[in-house]
């Protein structure tokens, strides 16, 4: 574990380099120094830092919640309301929104979430909310929960979204009310969970759905992944997959998932399922150490997939 071992500690220092997100009072308590790294394989796994530390997952679970809406709905009836391309855009921006009367971009940034949101199964925000939890706790094989303080901090400090959201309704692109998507996507934003829980998850993308019985199609999986090869890492997407080459996902919490679909990184092979936790982030919302480690880690494993 030698090598890994010192990309690990090496990248551990990035940390000073980030911030937590302030803009989330609830986040802005994080620690700003932690930074854990979990990786697993079908036999086997490695971890370094404390992988049992909760987080929320904020916008890793937009990968979740697009994979059981177009599973339940089918990927043309979700295309009528959310598109699949980049936009280079920051992950909140109404810009195109505002212009010709745009559905959103992808699902990865918060128009196509919340507009996903609304359309997840369910009559009402509760069976909605569950859909995802429910999917979760599948791959996972545990429960899961809503962090209700996240979740109250984040919903009454949420006006950009709720604008985003209006602005949805008004151009006929949410399937339910205002309050309800946005509920809903609050509310997935802050499932708890661990750096062993996104390894998990990200192993359950690397196999498309082999390892559990989190029932998705092998399509709407491939599909999530080229979305977050594309758009997964916010606006700095286009330089992740040009220069670590890894379908990834991150959220302002410092999360990030990261899927190898056939490497070798010490002695796990094949499939692998990295997951992230770093709250220190960038200026576009990415854990600094979480992308550090991933780039050396890529380079050090041949890892790049493209």
């Amino acid at each position: 574990m030698k090598n890994i071992q010192i990309i690990y500690e090496n990248t551990k220092k990035m940390t000073q380099k980030g911030k937590v997100a302030s803009y989330i009072p609830a986040l802005a308590e994080a620690d700003s120094t932690a930074f854990s790294v979990s990786l697993m394989s079908m036999d086997d796994k490695i971890e370094l830092g404390d992988c049992t530390k909760t987080f929320t997952l904020q916008s890793v679970v937009k990968v979740l919640s697009f994979m059981v809406a177009a599973h339940h709905h089918g990927i043309e009836e979700i295309m009528r309301y959310v598109d699949v391309e980049p936009t280079g855009d920051s992950f909140n921006s109404i810009v195109r929104l505002e212009s010709n009367n745009n559905k959103p971009f992808n699902p990865m940034i918060n128009a196509g979430a919340i507009t996903i949101a609304s359309l997840l199964p369910g009559q009402s925000m509760f069976d909605k909310v569950k859909s995802v939890t429910s999917f979760i706790e599948k791959i996972l094989n545990k429960q899961v929960s809503v962090n209700n303080e996240v979740y109250m901090s984040e919903y009454h400090s949420a006006d950009y979204n709720r604008a985003i959201a209006y602005i949805l309704q008004a151009n006929g692109f949410l399937k339910s009310d205002v309050e309800e998507a946005l509920q809903v996507y609050l509310q997935l934003c802050s499932i708890s969970v661990n750096s062993s829980d996104l390894a998990k998850i990200a192993l359950y993308l690397a196999t498309n759905g082999q390892n559990c019985e989190a029932a998705c199609s092998k399509n709407v999986i491939n599909i999530a992944k080229a979305l977050m090869m594309t758009c997964g890492m916010y606006n700095f997407s286009g330089k992740f997959a040009a220069f670590v080459g890894l379908p990834a996902k991150s959220g302002v919490s410092g999360a990030i998932i990261a899927v190898v679909k056939d490497g070798e990184i010490e002695h796990l092979k094949g499939p692998i399922g990295i997951g992230l936790y770093g709250p220190a982030i960038d200026d576009v919302g990415n854990s600094v150490a979480g992308i550090d480690f991933l780039a050396k880690l890529s380079k050090q494993y041949d890892l790049f997939c493209l």
